[in-house]
């Protein structure tokens, strides 16, 4: 959490620091590894994510012929 914290005071004031810093913050919420919490959150995404794939893929009959513009 003082990792977090530090992380948090040096953000500049303006606000956000576009889509660079975003894509920090989220590389480093990935790959915090002290931080059970976000360790769990994140693989029960991927795992969302896998099972939403694997459902939404598995109707696709790729033998089947295509339509013809």
């Amino acid at each position: 959490m003082a990792a977090a914290a530090a992380a948090v005071a040096a953000a500049p004031a303006g606000g956000s620091a576009g889509l660079r810093g975003w894509l920090r913050s989220a590389y480093r919420f990935v790959t915090d590894r002290n931080d059970f919490r976000r360790n769990l959150l994140v693989n029960l995404g991927l795992f969302a994510a896998g099972v939403w794939v694997a459902r939404n893929l598995t109707d696709i009959d790729l033998m089947a012929p295509q339509p013809v513009p």
